[in-house]
């Protein structure tokens, strides 16, 4: 099955978490905090795999997610950091992020891109010496690693896309002009999948060139098959745009031709400017009449044309020779840039970091925030300075200002996640 749209959620490793250890050994008195540090979370890192043709893999199995860097330990040991998670996709492969549209790779060189980066571990409890605190009971919990749902693209590589109405002969001709093997039979549709092939023009010459499935009027709306696959020719320098000149279907070529123009206009604006070479194919079928009434219009609009035989590969080389000419003449492939994230979408995932709710309720003010939760692990609730450094974790984060705004009276019960205390200003 050829899958070429997919998505996914992906979330990288979180931080470990720093301990909270004080040295002890035999004839050292004192040996004072030594907790170490927490490792960082794995990496979400996508490479890209030739062997890979399509998307299916990601039909199935939607989640992905790296595993967390190790907590640290005593004696200063830090913990060990999480391995990347490596996820393969197709070439040609483009990454957006699916809530604001912005594109966050292009998988199209060799290159791996970390998409999701782990968090890094917390802080042990031996940062948190000094001369007026020698006894941190505290350490900092890991940060969490990056998360995001992406919608994965494919957008085939190819130099030259095939172009043009069902049955006129494009599966044919890519397969006399290259090593594919596309399923070539009389009905429509026969290719229900994209096909590329690498066409040698001579030892020093080769490009390769995609088989679209067939179009049809109404395609960029979604209409037949070519609606699905219309994503692929956006990637591709040259369009060959393919005729049956011959007619045998009872449609007139030259209003396949504007038909088809019409559709990739439509679908976008890039597609339409795209360089075009028109081949008339089946001319071994056609009148003279029908070759010079295509030849004169086609050339009326200053495109090249070529007729062709595909079956019996009449016109074909010369054909090739001409793409290959054109392309020289042409930018490379199109790639896309990485889009960075927004000054709009940074300050808002900024505040949902420190996010929290206050509810009260028969007299107890319940505060929700999943960022303290971490925090709360780390923090020894029965120790005089955990308890201060908790302290200023809620007065920076706003939520002591936010129950004053709400009305607490000093001695009212607070409840964070099942621990309770009473309010004092």
């Amino acid at each position: 099955m050829f899958v070429d749209q997919a998505t996914i959620r992906i979330k990288a490793g979180n931080g470990g978490d720093g301990a909270v250890s004080f040295h002890r050994e035999k004839y050292v008195a004192a040996g004072g905090p030594d907790g170490g540090d927490g490792g960082t979370g794995g990496n979400v890192v996508f490479v890209v795999d030739d062997g890979m043709s399509s998307l299916i893999d990601f039909r199935y199995k939607r989640k992905f997610v790296a595993e967390n860097g190790e907590n640290g330990r005593g004696k200063r040991c830090s913990g060990k950091s999480a391995p990347d998670l490596v996820i393969k996709v197709p070439r040609g492969t483009l990454i957006r992020e699916k809530e604001t549209g912005r594109i966050m790779a292009d998988m199209s060189d060799d290159e791996p891109h970390i998409l999701a980066h782990g968090g890094r571990g917390g802080k042990g409890n031996q940062h948190f010496a000094t001369s007026t605190r020698q006894i941190p009971r505290f350490a900092k919990p890991g940060f969490p690693g990056e998360a995001f749902e992406i919608s994965m693209e494919l957008k085939l590589l190819a130099d030259v896309g095939l172009v043009g109405f069902p049955n006129v002969g494009k599966s044919t001709l890519i397969s006399v002009v290259s090593a594919a093997k596309p399923k070539i039979a009389n009905y429509h549709f026969t290719t229900l999948t994209p096909v590329l092939g690498v066409v040698r023009v001579d030892a020093e010459r080769s490009f390769v060139m995609a088989d679209i499935p067939g179009l049809i009027e109404g395609a960029s709306e979604g209409v037949g098959l070519g609606h699905e696959f219309l994503r692929h020719v956006e990637r591709c320098r040259l369009i060959l745009h393919v005729l049956d000149v011959s007619g045998v279907e009872g449609r007139d070529p030259i209003e396949d031709f504007e038909k088809i123009n019409r559709e990739l206009a439509n679908f976008s604006e890039a597609l339409a400017c795209c360089p075009q070479i028109i081949a008339a194919n089946k001319s071994d079928m056609a009148t003279e009449e029908q070759i010079t009434r295509l030849r004169e219009y086609i050339e009326g609009k200053g495109l090249p044309f070529f007729t062709i035989s595909a079956a019996t590969t009449a016109g074909t080389a010369e054909l090739m020779d001409a793409v290959c000419e054109k392309l020289a003449e042409l930018p490379p492939v199109k790639v896309y840039e990485a889009q960075p994230v927004s000054q709009e979408d940074w300050i808002r995932k900024v505040s949902n970091r420190q996010e929290f709710e206050v509810e009260v309720e028969d007299g107890v003010y319940y505060v929700y925030a999943v960022w303290l939760e971490p925090i709360m692990r780390t923090v020894n609730m029965e120790d005089y300075s955990s308890l201060q450094y908790f302290q200023r974790v809620l007065r920076s984060s706003g939520i002591i200002d936010k129950l004053e705004e709400m009305g607490i009276e000093e001695g009212d019960t607070v409840n964070i996640f099942g621990f309770e205390f009473d309010f004092i200003r």
